[in-house]
């Protein structure tokens, strides 16, 4: 860890116990005073050049960022929510916008004035992502989207939307391009009312659509047909760093588990001296200690210039996977404790739930592993 680091690890472990994150008055959603206490110590801007007044971290600094966010916030919604602005949205922006796009946007995306959010999902495209409908059609120099997308993550409450559109139906995943496109462009709407979801429910996720929606051609990140180049770029960031915010849910949890085990009273003894107790307590030690020797083996990977898919994908699968197990042990092991919602311990797992689904379903990932090993799948 270079020294620079150390503050702001710090800073982001003193913003949670110090709780110095506002109170969310609604209880359930997505709460704008949190975002701004987080952009307030930089953690909207991880992964953006410190020439766009953002930190200008790589994958394995802003992975230890979010490891530390998700061990110390309990509101594993807004961890998801910054993730998705920096790696779905920002990561898109730093290496394909235009210099004119960069400089009127990343500023501002760094200080969470702008939110981002990622248009992919489609409701007939979901793990087949580049069979969608959408279609952006060239006119001069404009661009006129058509269609609709679904589970749109930060889609009430984003400002700056990356959105995958088919400039040629007839090519597949080769036809498809990447675009910026502001909140109140007109044709463009916004569902205000966010899914109803079983976990991270203070994260806002919701449909847009485009009806003749008319863009400048300079906002086209990159050249026409490299949207999928551009989505699996921001996929390796996301695949990689928003786990290791879970990474630090999973070591939050475990504490919690061992302190119960070693206190709660069974039989005239702490639960802890049952091996099925303690035994359940090491598996997921060591769950939670090879996704993290995975994750940043996917972050160095991506640091280092090298061919990451592989690495990526078993980051993924193997922190979502222990994500959900853990989340199951940790109900277990707390009992009837557990189950009350009252207790939050339930929490873990619902937040878990869907994190081998999005970002690629861990199948989907599997079928990558399957490719770079040489399968003829």
């Amino acid at each position: 860890m270079s020294d620079n680091m150390q503050p702001l690890l710090d800073s982001i472990k003193q913003l949670a116990l110090t709780k110095q994150l506002p109170e969310n008055q609604q209880g359930i959603g997505f709460c704008h005073k949190r975002w701004q206490a987080c952009a307030g110590i930089g953690l909207t801007g991880l992964n953006i050049d410190e020439s766009d007044q953002g930190q200008g971290l790589n994958s394995s600094q802003t992975a230890q960022c979010m490891e530390t966010f998700g061990r110390y916030c309990d509101d594993m919604g807004l961890v998801y929510s910054i993730a998705t602005h920096l790696f779905a949205g920002v990561s898109a922006i730093t290496k394909f916008a235009s210099p004119e796009l960069k400089n009127d946007l990343l500023p501002a995306l760094a200080a969470g004035k702008l939110i981002a959010a990622n248009c992919m999902t489609e409701p007939t495209a979901g793990s087949d992502a580049f069979a969608m409908q959408t279609t952006a059609t060239k006119e001069q120099e404009y661009y006129i989207l058509n269609g609709n997308k679904g589970f749109v993550s930060n889609g009430p409450i984003a400002d700056t939307f990356v959105v995958y559109a088919s400039t040629n139906l007839k090519y597949g995943y080769m036809g498809v391009s990447a675009f910026l496109v502001q909140r109140g462009t007109p044709g463009f709407a916004i569902e205000q009312q966010a899914y109803q979801l079983t976990g991270l429910q203070s994260s806002a996720v919701s449909s847009v659509s485009f009806n003749h929606c008319k863009i400048p051609a300079a906002n086209r990140l990159g050249k026409e047909g490299a949207g999928a180049s551009i989505f699996n770029h921001t996929m390796l960031w996301e695949r990689s760093c928003l786990f290791a915010g879970f990474l630090g849910q999973l070591q939050r949890q475990l504490q919690q588990c061992i302190e119960h085990a070693n206190q709660r009273q069974q039989f005239g003894k702490p639960i802890a001296k049952n091996q099925a107790i303690s035994h359940r307590i090491v598996d997921m030690s060591m769950r939670l200690e090879a996704a993290r020797c995975l994750v940043y083996k996917a972050c160095a990977d991506i640091d280092n210039g090298e061919e990451a898919t592989k690495s990526v994908a078993f980051a993924k699968i193997a922190t979502s996977e222990a994500a959900v197990q853990s989340g199951l042990d940790a109900i277990q092991i707390f009992g009837a404790k557990g189950y009350k919602i009252s207790e939050g311990i339930d929490t873990y797992l619902k937040d878990a739930l869907g994190s081998r689904i999005y970002s690629g379903s861990n199948e989907i990932q599997k079928n990558l592993i399957a490719i770079k090993l040489g399968l003829n799948i």
